[in-house]
This record gives structure tokens, C-alpha cells and sequence, in this order.
């Protein structure tokens, strides 16, 4: 039987992640058309970006500069031109920093992976746990502290929380570095690099958790107190089991779903904190990057880091679909 049901779901498994690939591939594609079209129909591009800074404005100069990146060709010869390089893996070269756009994003890559993993799991284990402590003393003394933090972190501005973490935690108080990755004046190797390092993320990743830590508290709290009524969990009550057992075994494991639902649903804005959290501290990922690129007019490096966002965010989507039936294997994929 268990054979038979594994096999089961491995044909319904693939049949599902064929589906969403396909499905997947179709979705890539028309973000990357649109944010061409997009990007294309504001003013300005690379050529007015580089004749700016070399104080070069003559026509024959912009010119040159149109037709070395191949600014001069019709809309449509531009779009297949990048939708070719789209399915070869080619991102291009990038305009303002001469090197390919490839090398550029992966050596920016790793930063904002770490930031990001580490903001989100700041986000949901904080989230989880405020959560299921709010749900648990509904209406006391700790659910009204707990609401009452959420909304101040849901209400604050990114930038501004980032600010005053600066401002207390390495003006004020001296304790951890304003911005940055790793101290430059230091050249440290092994655990005292790696510790660096965690000093430096500190207030980026929790200046970036915050918010998503409010909605996953109050996300999850509303999800308990639904599953905490249920039969079975009143059926677990009338056996003698605590409190604890029930909400963190019985209750929590259906309750994520929603959880789930929503982390999948933020990646994309993860990624759009990651601009504004990186820019706050300096911090060299691939958010400062589209960030400065975007004042560069460097459309190709720009394009490139919206598809491989696009792309992470598909991926990670799927994987969520996935983990549906981990956490509750009753889920049918669909």
C-alpha cells in the first residue's frame, strides 16, 4: 500500500512540477517583455547617462555611444535581440561597469542571499513564536503587547527603522558598525571574518525583518485561534493534553499554511526591501546594485537583475507549492 501511494505521488508530483515549468517559463518571459517595454519607454538611456559624466553632449557623440551598445536599433530588434540572450543564458555585457552583467550579479549574489535568508528567518521564526504566544493568551495581557508591537513595527518605514537602529546601536551606543559588509581596515580570515560579517548583518537583516515579522505574527495568531477551535483540537483537550502539546504539535502544523502562502507571496517584496536595506547600509548586494543602476540608465544590467528576480521568485513559489503536502500531507497538488 505504501508503495502504491508512493508511486502515487510521484506521478502526480511530476505530472504538477511539468505543468508549473511550463507555466514557469511562460510567466519569465512576459515579465521580461513588459519591464523591457517598460524600462524602455522612460527617458533617457546609457548614452545620455555616459555623455553626462564626460561632459560630452554633442549628437555625433551620443551617436557613437547609441550604436556601440546597440541603442540604435528599432524596439523590436532590441527586444528579440534580448529575449535571444534570455534563452541562450547570455545576460550581456553591462554599459557603465564594462564587465558582464553574469559576473556582476554573482558576485553581488551572495550578499543579498545571506541578508535576505537571514531577514526571513528572523521574519517567520519570530513570527511563529509571537504568534502562537498571542493566540494562546487571546484577549490577556500578552496578546495586547504583542498587538501593540506588530503595529508599531507593521506602521514604521523601512528607511526610518533602519535610521534609528543607526542612530542608537552604532551612534548612540557603539555596539555594531553603521554600514557595510565586513570591515575594510581589517583583513580577517575564518571565524573572525565570519564574525565580522555577522556583526555587519545584524542591523540591515533586522531592519528588513521587521515589517514581515508583523504580518506573520498577526497572520499566524488568526490562523491558531481558527485551528485552536477545531474538533480535534477539542478532542485533544478532553484527553488531558496541554496546552503547549496542542498548539506547538496539533495546532501550529495546520496553521502554517497560510504562513506558508504568505512567505512565498513576500519574496518578491524581500527582494524590493533588499534595494532599500542595502542602500541604507551600504551593504554591496544585488538591491544597491539595481539600485545604481537604475540612476545609470544601465538598462541590460537593469533588465537582467529583473529576470533573475522574477526567476527566483517562480522558483521559490513552486518549492512552497511543495511544501504543502510536508506540512500537510491531506494537500493535493493540483
Amino acid at each position: 500500500m505504501d508503495k502504491k501511494f508512493l508511486l502515487l505521488f510521484s506521478k502526480r508530483s511530476a505530472s504538477f512540477l511539468a505543468r508549473r515549468l511550463a507555466m514557469a517559463v511562460l510567466v519569465i518571459f512576459g515579465i521580461a517583455i513588459f519591464n523591457f517595454i517598460l524600462l524602455h519607454m522612460a527617458p533617457g538611456d546609457a548614452a545620455d547617462a555616459l555623455a553626462g559624466e564626460a561632459g560630452a553632449g554633442d549628437p555625433a557623440y551620443l551617436a557613437m555611444l547609441r550604436a556601440r551598445f546597440g541603442l540604435d536599433q528599432p524596439l523590436h530588434v532590441q527586444l528579440w535581440h534580448f529575449l535571444l540572450r534570455l534563452i541562450t543564458f547570455d545576460l550581456g555585457y553591462s554599459s557603465r561597469y564594462g564587465q558582464s552583467v553574469a559576473s556582476l550579479i554573482l558576485e553581488r549574489l551572495p550578499a543579498t542571499l545571506l541578508l535576505m535568508g537571514t531577514a526571513m528567518t528572523i521574519a517567520v521564526a519570530g513570527g511563529i513564536v509571537l504568534g502562537v504566544t498571542a493566540a494562546r493568551h487571546a484577549g490577556k495581557a500578552a496578546d495586547r503587547v504583542i498587538s501593540f508591537i506588530v503595529l508599531l513595527l507593521y506602521g514604521t518605514p523601512m528607511f526610518w527603522s533602519g535610521l534609528m537602529l543607526i542612530l542608537l546601536f552604532s551612534v548612540r551606543l557603539d555596539w555594531l558598525p553603521a554600514g557595510g559588509m565586513y570591515d575594510m581596515r581589517v583583513k580577517s580570515t575564518g571565524l573572525a571574518h565570519a564574525l565580522d560579517v555577522a556583526q555587519h548583518l545584524i542591523l540591515p537583516a533586522a531592519t528588513q525583518a521587521c515589517f514581515f515579522l508583523a504580518i506573520y505574527t498577526r497572520l499566524l495568531r488568526a490562523s491558531m485561534l481558527e485551528v485552536l477551535g477545531l474538533d480535534h483540537i477539542r478532542f485533544a483537550r478532553a484527553k488531558g493534553m496541554g496546552e503547549r502539546r496542542i498548539a506547538f504539535v496539533h495546532a501550529l502544523r495546520n496553521a502554517l499554511l497560510p504562513l506558508v502562502t504568505m512567505v512565498g507571496m513576500n519574496l518578491g517584496t524581500f527582494l524590493g526591501g533588499a534595494v532599500l536595506g542595502e542602500t541604507v547600509f551600504s551593504w554591496p548586494g544585488i538591491g544597491r546594485l539595481m539600485f545604481d543602476a537604475v540612476f545609470q540608465r544601465d538598462l541590460n544590467l537593469l533588465l537582467s537583475i529583473l529576470v533573475l528576480s522574477s526567476v527566483f521568485v517562480v522558483i521559490a513559489n513552486l518549492v512552497v507549492d511543495m511544501l504543502y503536502v510536508v506540512i500537510n500531507p491531506a494537500v493535493e497538488l493540483r
